[in-house]
């Protein structure tokens, strides 16, 4: 599991997406198929690009926060 935001690779997996936000894999490909949620596909394979996950996490949590 990644503890820093260092760790990360710079291109994603849905994997990976399961294991930043602690869900099941199930929940992670509904969250990349999410509209608005920055990830793209290229045949079968789905990849989410780090600062764009970042920047998506940023605008999720403005005014969320306590």
């Amino acid at each position: 599991m990644y503890k820093k935001l260092e760790e990360l690779p710079l291109m994603l997996t849905p994997k990976d997406i399961k294991e930043i936000f602690n869900i099941g894999i199930r929940q992670a490909y509904e969250l990349v198929h999410t509209e608005g949620f920055p990830s793209m596909k290229t045949g079968h394979v789905i990849r989410i690009y780090k600062p764009q996950l970042i920047e998506w996490i940023t605008q999720q949590t403005q005014g969320h926060l306590i």
